[in-house]
């Protein structure tokens, strides 16, 4: 299947305009960020900065310039090489938990390398065949997805700073709605779930599909952090039957006994963030918790973690809230192929589907994913150990 069959044209008339917006979003992201800050890896998981910045680019001049804009010479030809991910069909690539040695290039020739791309791509854009607009879009959403990423990862670098030097003073997270939790109805019996229209949409969204769901009922909000506090007082970290036996397992290796990034200060609980260590807000939602814990805490709340097809059926219901712009939201589901999925034909055919299997499926959207890039259909999906992303939790549970 390719990007074409789908029909996952751009949505937007102006292609030219929209890569200029969002490329510029990457730079402003990385502005308040020194060459020092860019180069840093603090943990084979997390990428630099620069390094995000450098992808991005590359993926640009390997998928549409190279094939689709005659007369295209690559500025540097080892940069194929560095900046490539996990492309198998596009050749060797420098190993992932070694990118923080990537002193050179510098911060300021990947902005070159940036600026030799966008100079080629504006060529490209003045009257692009039909091929090209599906993998322009395609290439759009993956640096919005890295834009997300080059936040989660340097609020982890940060974090392992002993200053703990704040990524920007001035930023705000969203404020939580007023009131405590209560439970929806969620849509049952047959549901269609999975990417519809001739939006975009990645491969793993698709095909829509029918499916069954029970009677059920789901939160109209996240947990907050007043009631992880709960859950903490109460010995949820010491308590071996609420977890699952990995989860045990991590909790105990790596002494977990709150989320990542808080911090016990002499007026009380702290939390680190994209601002800073500020004081923690027990209304907030929870986040920064992994699948273990979130399922630990359903277990103790009596309830459990939605699937996937009901958090996607329950998203429009009125009353549904802190869909997209919180943190993302653990499911109960595993990261599976839909029915009938296929992968897009080439090598971005690897961009999702090698992936399913051993993670866990998240749902949503969280305060660092861009404006717009967030949609009910989205898949997510990370280990179930993962604490560094801005991830939280939803319950639901059986109807009585």
């Amino acid at each position: 299947m390719t990007l074409l069959d789908q029909h996952l044209l751009p949505t937007t008339r102006n292609l030219s305009e929209r890569y200029a917006a969002i490329r510029d979003r990457t730079e402003r992201l990385a502005a308040p960020l020194s060459p020092e800050d860019q180069v840093v890896q603090s943990m084979p998981d997390a990428s630099p900065t620069k390094w995000h910045r450098a992808h991005v680019t590359w993926f640009f001049e390997t998928f549409l310039l190279l094939p689709h804009l005659p007369g295209y010479r690559r500025l540097r030809e080892e940069y194929a090489f560095l900046f490539n991910s996990y492309y198998e069909a596009a050749g060797p690539r420098h190993a992932r938990p070694k990118r923080g040695m990537l002193t050179r290039p510098s911060a300021a020739e990947v902005g070159e390398y940036r600026a030799h791309v966008d100079a080629a791509m504006a060529r490209l854009l003045r009257d692009p065949p039909l091929e090209v607009l599906p993998l322009v879009e395609l290439g759009l959403q993956h640096e919005q997805q890295h834009q997300e990423l080059l936040l989660t990862d340097i609020l982890h670098a940060l974090s392992q700073n002993p200053l703990l030097p704040a990524y920007d003073r001035d930023w705000r997270d969203p404020a939580p709605p007023p009131g405590g939790m209560r439970l929806l109805e969620g849509p049952e019996g047959v549901q269609r779930i999975g990417a519809e229209g001739s939006g975009f949409a990645f491969d793993n969204e698709t095909p829509r599909h029918r499916t069954w769901l029970d009677p059920y009922r789901i939160a109209d909000r996240l947990v907050t952090n007043r009631e992880w506090l709960e859950f903490m007082g109460d010995g949820g970290y010491r308590t071996v039957s609420l977890w699952m036996s990995e989860g045990w397992a991590a909790c105990q290796a790596e002494g977990w006994e709150a989320p990542q990034y808080w911090h016990q200060g002499d007026g009380g609980g702290m939390q680190f963030g994209l601002a800073g260590l500020r004081p923690l807000d027990p209304g907030a939602p929870v986040h920064h918790i992994s699948w273990y814990e979130a399922e630990a805490f359903a277990r103790w709340a009596g309830r459990r973690l939605p699937t996937e097809a009901e958090w996607e059926a329950a998203c429009g219901l009125p009353g549904f809230l802190q869909a997209h712009d919180v943190a993302w939201q653990w499911t109960g589901s595993a990261y599976r192929p839909y029915p009938g999925f296929r992968p897009w034909e080439g090598a971005v055919g690897e961009y999702n589907g090698k992936f399913m299997i051993g993670q866990m499926v998240l749902r949503g959207g969280s305060l660092a994913t861009p404006p717009g890039h967030a949609r009910p259909s989205y898949r997510n999906f990370f280990p179930p150990g993962v604490r560094w992303q801005f991830s939280g939790l939803r319950l639901a549970a059986d109807a009585a």
